[in-house]
Parts: C-alpha cells; structure tokens; sequence
C-alpha cells in the first residue's frame, strides 16, 4: 500500500521535462528518465530512482502537450568488455603453448602493461613491437590485442628458432636475432643482459609453469 500511495503521489505531481511510464496497471507516472537492467527498469526522479520488474511497465510518453505513441521500453547496450593487458598475456600464453608468467614478465619488461608505452626506438604498446617487426608479423601495433598475439607468436618463434633456449630467445627479442646470431649467446649489452636476468627471475619465481630450458654457458 505504501508503494501504491507513492506512485499515485508521483503521478499526481507535475514537472516539467522527463517522461511519463505507462504502468501496467494503466496509472502514468512522471520521471526523468529510465534505464532497462536486464528484466528490472529503474525510474529515475532527481537523485533517486524506483526499480520494478519489466512486465510492471508497458512503455513510455514523451512529456509533452500532444498526446503521444507510447513507446516500448529498450533495453541498455551493453557495451563491449575491453580486456585486461594481463587477460591478453594470458590469451596469447595459452593460444601458443607458452607459460602464462614468461609472457606476463615480457610484457611487465617491455611496457610495464601500460598500452600506450612508445620506446625512444619507436617500439610500440604492451610488447613493444617495433613497425617492421608488427607489420612483418602482419598485426597492427597500435592494436592491443594485435599487439599482444603478434609479439608473443615472436616470442614463440624465437624459442623455436634457438631450441626453446629462454636466454638467447629473451636476449633475441631485446636486441634482436642478429646480435644473438653474431656472439653466438647473450650478447654483451648491459641492457639486454639485465633484461634477461629479469624476466628469467620474475618467471622462476612465479613458478606458475615450467620455464623453457636454458643452455649451459
């Protein structure tokens, strides 16, 4: 009784703007605005809101002096789940059969997760993938989800190419085939032997998956 007595009380208010829901019951009751939430559709009148089940409104009147089609009530889109930079490591992990915490490290090494991270080089997004690079792997950088699969579908070639050996894999991806090819072994780069140490740390430590093999020195 009480519901029944706020909307009537509501009902019998004027205000200017909003619309009016036509309830089930025939009453019309005035409101701002509404949203539809699966069966359930919200009211809106200033700060607050009133929730009834769908079939409890048949639609909705424009407020307006010329009496109007009563429109049926439309249900909110959803929009889309944009995924976690760790929810596309994991993906692209699983989707080419590398452990979840190697490429979790890559991508903490190489941006720090961050999507828009740009190198001084012009390596670009969550795995840095230089533009040749992207665009020899046929993936647009600026893409995250692009980005993610593309780098670590090189990471997973560069494991191949060297006998799942992490060490000149992580060092191939820092510095590049090349260097690795030259000294036969991590090459002797500061920064890419840190980079190295790092991600083999992070990746042993997370002892979430085996790591791929290293060989001997």
């Amino acid at each position: 009784m009480r519901v029944l007595g706020f909307l009537l009380l509501v009902t019998a208010c004027t205000a200017s703007g909003g619309e009016y829901a036509i309830l089930a019951s025939g009453s019309r009751m005035h409101v701002d605005r509404h949203e539809m939430d699966g069966t359930r559709i919200r009211l809106y009148n200033g700060t607050g809101y009133t929730e009834m089940a769908a079939p409890d409104v048949r639609g909705f009147e424009a407020d307006d002096d010329v009496p109007s089609t009563i429109t049926p009530a439309v249900p909110l889109v959803q929009r889309p789940r944009i995924p976690s930079p760790e929810e596309l490591a994991d993906a692209a992990a699983d989707k080419y059969g590398l452990p979840r915490a190697l490429v979790r490290s890559v991508m903490a090494a190489e941006s720090g997760f961050r999507q828009q991270a740009i190198s001084a080089k012009g390596a670009i997004g969550l795995m840095q993938l230089m533009p040749q690079t992207a665009q020899d792997l046929g993936a647009d950088p600026h893409d995250p989800a692009q980005n993610v699969d593309a780098g670590v579908r090189y990471l997973r070639d560069l494991l191949a190419k060297y006998d799942w050996g992490l060490w000149r894999a992580l060092a191939a991806y820092n510095a590049g085939p090349a260097a690795v090819d030259k000294y036969n072994w991590v090459p002797p780069y500061r920064e890419t032997i840190n980079y190295v140490r790092q991600i083999d740390k992070a990746v042993n430590a997370a002892q979430k998956a085996p790591s791929p093999s290293r060989p001997s020195n």
